[in-house]
């Protein structure tokens, strides 16, 4: 998607400094900052649960190929961790950093992801998301978000950014050993902060995963377990982070904007009620948390109407829609990104 009119419009706008303030002020004051111990204890608690119950039916189940299914499970309800891993990493749940850090190691370790490097990567991303240069979550060699990116690639990469949005959702299936990939690497590059205790957490988390799963399983439904479970929960990660922002500008290096018209101009919220806030761990009230990225997940809900109400008088466009129409504007943009790559290949035929 080329940057829109707006974004021209919005760097002249006066004012831009103190508005970001203002709606700063009303949310404090209604105490959408407050913490919400209740909500995450029970939270976590159901989270708690239905690991166990995933666990005992592993166990119950043994060697039977009706573990395809608990695979399936488990990868939902890890999903659901990785949420709360999330707003630890925001400190959303505690007051205190020291607690929260804790709440998100712990969560990680269970997942199988870096905790610090997750942090670090996606602090950046909030700093300046879908800039074209400083956003890391922009900056991933399967794919091409612009079309600057697509004329860059070579080889099997040209070709993957030439048919990307048919091989969106099949590329997903890796995102979760990605994740895990890339995780290791930063803990031996020893680019995270407490290295130590990383490795150790990682290297528990993968022993016991693999440990289990062929004492339990034959060797053929060990690696097929590890293929769905895998698999599935990379593309449930993916499809709750895909709508947030693909598809929405790209920020051009020469373009400055301030922090409010920054974080709601990239953004996308997805519609759809208490269900869809469940299913994509409330990341679908995208430019609330990115305004306010401590503010508890189930504050995000209450903050949605006004923020909504105050970019309509300050002239700022606010995107939200339902959750297909989402995808279908992520792979619209992924289709129209791959064109000249496309054309490029037809005149050569």
């Amino acid at each position: 998607m080329s940057v829109p009119n707006v974004l021209s419009e919005s760097v002249s706008s006066a004012r831009r400094g103190s508005d970001f303030a203002e709606l700063s002020r009303w949310v404090k004051r209604s105490g959408l900052l407050r913490r919400r111990y209740g909500y995450y204890a029970a939270r976590i608690a159901a989270n708690v649960v239905l690991l166990g119950v995933g666990v005992t039916a592993f166990v119950l189940l043994g060697e039977s190929w009706w573990q395809l299914f608990t695979a399936a499970f488990l990868a939902i309800v890890l999903t659901q961790f990785a949420f709360i891993g999330h707003d630890a990493g925001h400190q959303q749940i505690f007051r205190s950093r020291k607690a929260n850090d804790g709440v998100g190691y712990v969560h990680s370790a269970l997942v199988g992801i870096s905790y610090g490097w997750w942090v670090g990567k996606h602090n950046q991303h909030h700093a300046n998301p879908n800039h074209e240069d400083d956003d890391p979550d922009i900056d991933i060699p399967a794919l091409a978000f612009s079309r600057e990116q697509a004329v860059t690639r070579h080889g099997v990469r040209r070709w993957v950014a030439r048919h990307q949005a048919v091989l969106f959702f099949p590329l997903l299936l890796m995102e979760a050993v990605m994740l895990r990939v890339a995780s290791v690497q930063a803990v031996l590059r020893r680019e995270v902060k407490a290295m130590p205790v990383e490795a150790a957490l990682l290297t528990a988390h993968l022993a016991g995963y693999l440990t289990a799963l062929f004492l339990v399983l034959s060797p053929w439904q060990a690696v097929l377990f590890i293929v769905v479970h895998q698999g599935l929960m990379g593309v449930y990660l993916g499809c709750s982070f895909a709508p947030n922002h693909k598809g929405m500008p790209i920020l051009p290096s020469e373009v400055k904007l301030d922090y409010l018209r920054k974080q709601v101009l990239t953004s996308r919220n997805v519609t759809g009620g208490k269900w869809v806030d469940f299913l994509l761990g409330g990341l679908n009230y995208q430019i609330e948390h990115h305004l306010f990225p401590n503010m508890p997940r189930p504050n995000l809900r209450r903050a949605q109407a006004v923020v909504r109400e105050f970019c309509g008088r300050h002239d700022i466009p606010y995107t939200q829609c339902g959750l297909i129409r989402s995808y279908a504007m992520v792979l619209r943009h992924l289709h129209e990104v791959g064109a000249p790559l496309r054309r490029a290949r037809l005149n050569r035929a």
